[in-house]
């Protein structure tokens, strides 16, 4: 029966490689990455097409009115609270294949192997597929677990738009969603939260350990400055009576590295936008637009790094002859893991003989909002080479089944046996 069990629990583990690729056709983009940005088409498609899988797998399948997916396999005892499992399958522009995708991918397989194997358990497992956790379509994040976990509203919708100026409110309501929409509400109870993901970055793979149990997740804020100055002719106006937005500009990202670099790890700081205006080679940029990403583990390291870059870069737009305007449209604390989870995957890579690495995540994730509300868990696989949002992401086949293992072993542990331990 054991031999069987694992042998199934195998297939189950190759039928999660061959989903992957399945799931990252749509859409495929001519780079060799995936672009699914929230509410397009091809993220309408692929979470459409997951719906189907989920009903095929015996899992009730539904939307919320954000458009979170939900495969749901029922418990036999109402009054206990769902575990939720799962990640998000929007992408960065030109992303990966694992991103995100490996977490939905893994739940729903790891609810269907469940099922076909022990039955209904008696506390409810959901898997999610949250939606817009990246931000790469409009300037805000965790769309879809915000409104899971209270923190955004369908009453008030951020007024935010898109690059070719569409408003979410307009995206989601042509995608089908929204607060007239036919769906459940967002808002729900639960009882816990795990995610499964790809690291990101290069700790397990140069550690050489299979895996990653997150004990906490860095805070960010992500801050748009804008420089404001003069735009005039390149040739007719003297450099001592200019008012150079993007000379300006260079002056606060130079003192940002610096800075940075000073504080130390795990303290990271990083513009990743810049734009100038009008652009052109023959005229000063009367305005320069960058964007500004500050993470860190501890909330008050974070915050006091924040403030002191804020008020350096007023000075620095002050000795320029600039103005400079600081919208901050991302504060998330830094969110701690459950010791119980942690304790708990901890064991179970123990029993299993696969080695672990306890360490923080430097990449935000759905876990911080829902841990925020909720005891939360995450698991690492490795990343080669630490490459992410990139066509190049990549995690092995053996290391994205580890991974399959764990959060099996552990769903099964919590949503069938309760505190007791017995194994797969």
């Amino acid at each position: 029966m054991v031999e069987q069990t694992a042998t199934l629990l195998e297939q189950y583990s190759v039928r999660m490689l061959d989903m992957l690729e399945w799931l990252s056709r749509y859409g495929a983009d001519e780079q060799g990455g995936v672009t699914r940005l929230l509410y397009t088409r091809e993220w309408i498609a692929a979470q459409e097409a997951l719906c189907i899988y989920m009903k095929e797998q015996g899992l009730e399948a539904f939307y919320d009115q954000a458009g979170n997916l939900t495969g749901r396999l029922k418990g036999t005892n109402p009054e206990l609270l769902p575990v939720i499992t799962g990640s998000h399958i929007d992408t960065v522009i030109c992303g990966g294949k694992y991103d995100g995708a490996y977490g939905v991918v893994a739940g729903i397989l790891a609810l269907a192997y469940l099922q076909q194997v022990h039955g209904s358990p008696a506390r409810t497992i959901d898997v999610i597929s949250l939606c817009e956790e990246e931000g790469s379509r409009f300037p805000l994040t965790y769309w879809g677990s915000g409104n899971i976990a209270g923190n955004y509203s369908m009453n008030r919708i951020p007024e935010v738009k898109d690059r070719e100026g569409i408003t979410l409110e307009e995206a989601m309501s042509e995608a089908g969603f929204g607060p007239d929409s036919p769906y459940r509400s967002c808002l729900r109870r639960w009882d816990r939260y795990i995610e499964l993901h790809i690291e990101q970055g290069f700790v397990l793979e140069r550690s050489q350990q299979q895996i990653g149990v997150v004990n906490g997740i860095v805070g960010q804020r992500r801050i748009r400055v804008s420089v404001n100055g003069e735009s005039n002719h390149a040739g007719t106006t003297p450099m001592g009576w200019r008012r150079d937005s993007l000379a300006g500009a260079a002056e606060m990202i130079s003192y940002i590295r610096r800075s940075a670099l000073e504080m130390g790890d795990p303290l990271v700081a990083t513009v990743g936008s810049l734009q100038p205006s009008p652009g052109v080679s023959n005229v000063i940029a009367g305005e320069t637009v960058f964007t500004l990403d500050i993470r860190h583990i501890d909330r008050q390291v974070l915050n006091d790094y924040t403030d002191r870059v804020h008020q350096e870069l007023r000075k620095i737009a002050g000795q320029e002859g600039l103005d400079m305007s600081w919208e901050e449209h991302l504060n998330i604390d830094p969110v701690l893991m459950h010791p119980a989870i942690i304790n708990d995957l901890q064991r179970i890579g123990e029993m299993s003989g696969i080695s672990c690495r306890l360490m923080p995540s430097g990449a935000g994730h759905d876990a911080q909002v829902l841990g925020s509300q909720r005891p939360a868990g995450m698991i690492f696989v490795p990343s080669r080479q630490g490459i992410s949002h990139n066509p190049l992401e990549y995690t092995a086949a053996e290391d994205l089944m580890q991974g399959f293992r764990i959060l099996t072993e552990w769903l099964y542990q919590y949503a069938y046996r309760g505190d007791r331990h017995e194994t797969l």
